[in-house]
Formats: C-alpha cells, sequence, structure tokens
C-alpha cells in the first residue's frame, strides 16, 4: 500500500509540474516543464549523494578509523542483503543520521558524531537499519527526485510571475501570483506526504532488519528530544534536505502536522511497539560485554 500512495503522489507531483508548465506557457510550456525535470532529475541521479554529503560536512570513515561502526554498518547490510554501503560520519552534536545514493550500489549511510555518543549500541543498530532499509526500498533516489521536482515546481511558478503566463489562456496577473504561491505549496505538501510515506516503510523494514523493534523506538525518542535542543548548523543551511534524516534536524516549532517533514515520532513509535507485539521475543543484536557493574557497555566501551 505505501508503494501505491508514493507512486500516486508523485504522479501528482509530475502533473502539477506539466500544469504550471502549460499555464505559464500553454502545450510548449509544459514541454519546456517537462525538458527542465529531466534535466535536473538526472543531474541529481549522478550527483546527489555527493552534493549531501558535501554540504554537511561528511567525511568517509572505513575499519581502520572507525572499527565498530564500520563492522556494525557491515553486518546489517548482510543481514539486509545489501552490498555494504560507504560510511560517513559527520562532526555534529545534534543526534542524527541520513541514507544517500542512487541504488544499493551507489549508496552511503552517514551519521553524526553526537549520534554515536548518545545511543547505546542497540539503538544505533536500530538507526542505522533503518537507513539501511531506505537503501533497500530505494527510497533515497525516489526522495532526491521528489525534491528536484519540487524545487523546479518553484522556479517555473517564479518565471510564471514574470511572464504573466501565457497570452492566450494564460492565467493573467491575479493568476500568476497566486499560481507562483500555490504551486511550490502544493509541491511541498506532496512532498513530505511522499516522505512521511516512506518513513513509516523503513521504520517498519529496519526494525525486522535489527530484530529489535524498541530500540529503534527509544532511539527516535532520544533522537528527537535532542533535536529539539542541540542546533545541526549545516542542516539549518541546507533545509531542503531535512527530510533524509531520520528525525527532523530543524530548530522549527510550532509548525503543523502537514508541513512536517517526518511522520510524529509518537505516531512511529506507536507503530513500532504494534511490530513489536507481532514479532514476539527476538535475540539481541550483538550485545555488547557487560561492564563491571553488570550493564551493557556503550557501541564504544
Amino acid at each position: 500500500m505505501s508503494y501505491f500512495k508514493t507512486a500516486v503522489l508523485l504522479a501528482g507531483l509530475t502533473a502539477l509540474f506539466m500544469g504550471v508548465g502549460y499555464l505559464i506557457g500553454g502545450a510548449g510550456g509544459a514541454v519546456v516543464a517537462l525538458v527542465i525535470a529531466a534535466a535536473t532529475n538526472m543531474f541529481a541521479y549522478w550527483n546527489s549523494d555527493r552534493m549531501v554529503l558535501s554540504m554537511h560536512g561528511a567525511q568517509e570513515v572505513d575499519e581502520r578509523s572507525a572499527p565498530e561502526l564500520f563492522r556494525m554498518v557491515a553486518e546489517l547490510a548482510g543481514r539486509a542483503q545489501l552490498p555494504m554501503p560507504k560510511v560517513y560520519l559527520m562532526d555534529n552534536p545534534q543526534p542524527n543520521a541520513f541514507a544517500t545514493g542512487r541504488d544499493p550500489h551507489h549508496a552511503a549511510v552517514a551519521v553524526t558524531t553526537g549520534l554515536l555518543q548518545m545511543l547505546n549500541r542497540e539503538e544505533l543498530a536500530g538507526v542505522i537499519a533503518h537507513e539501511l532499509a531506505h537503501i533497500r526500498n530505494h527510497d533515497t533516489l525516489i526522495m532526491t527526485i521528489t525534491a528536484t521536482i519540487a524545487g523546479a515546481i518553484s522556479m517555473i511558478a517564479q518565471f510564471g510571475m514574470f511572464f504573466g503566463g501565457n497570452r492566450d489562456n494564460g492565467p493573467g496577473i491575479v493568476g500568476s501570483l497566486a499560481m507562483m504561491i500555490l504551486a511550490p505549496l502544493s509541491a511541498t505538501i506532496v512532498q513530505m506526504a511522499i516522505s512521511r510515506t516512506r518513513e513509516y516503510s523503513a521504520d517498519n523494514m529496519g526494525a525486522r532488519i535489527c530484530g529489535q523493534p524498541m530500540s529503534l523506538a527509544s532511539a527516535l525518542l532520544k533522537i528527537d528530544n535532542a533535536a529539539h535542543q542541540i542546533p545541526n548548523m549545516d542542516a539549518e543551511r541546507s533545509p531542503a534536505t531535512a527530510h533524509m534524516f531520520i528525525i527532523n534536524p530543524l530548530s522549527g516549532q510550532g509548525m503543523d502536522n502537514l508541513f512536517s517533514t517526518h511522520p510524529s515520532t509518537e505516531n512511529r513509535v506507536r507503530e513500532l511497539q504494534r511490530l513489536a507485539g507481532e514479532l514476539g521475543p527476538r535475540g539481541n543484536f550483538a550485545t555488547a560485554p557487560a561492564n563491571a557493574s553488570g550493564r551493557p557497555r556503550g557501541p564504544w566501551g
């Protein structure tokens, strides 16, 4: 059902894009809009991962520089039947993570230093499994396409304001002004709806990959609480990438749920609780050795 909903929303976004082009330039405008969409998506297909990682200052790590993180990603990727993705670390105090790449063979998982410091091993495994689920579901490509189409809609809507639309059947000045406001707003709503749909799917699959739905639920609560207190300046400078993170990294408060890039954390936790009840008791994921107090150590000792 989530894939069908995503396909319907993508179709609606594409129709909106071509509709704006038609209002500006008639049939020729629709064709131009389609060409712009193809060009921007082609560029994003080949370069989006490098662009996003660079925006957030992510540095690639390997088994020598971050052995425990690298091995955890490798083990979970094996469970998910995925090729080993590249692993990146962002020097950022806010706990968060995202995945990027055009397909599972050209994918990357990026986590912040804050995430490694705040979560225990099982919670971290849940977060990484969630990001691997995005890769397996090809969500990283879907979200790139929606972001570029939404951006292109905003761009041509601005053109429509300047040119006043198609002379024969265009919207005129008032209609162009309404289009400039409503078209990007509609595109944003569709983009957010797609993002929220994919987050629920990644939560479900990620919980199954790591085998502990409640560890992922616990991680989501910790990250959500910290994201409202610890600013992520890289994300604030590049808000268009916010939908890629496991929890919205932006500091905006009081936003209506309609315009949220993510489902509410409470709803996500509720779904994970329901999944935990369905799966029943499961073995722990590579639980770290206990320390002298008898409690499991964190992921980094």
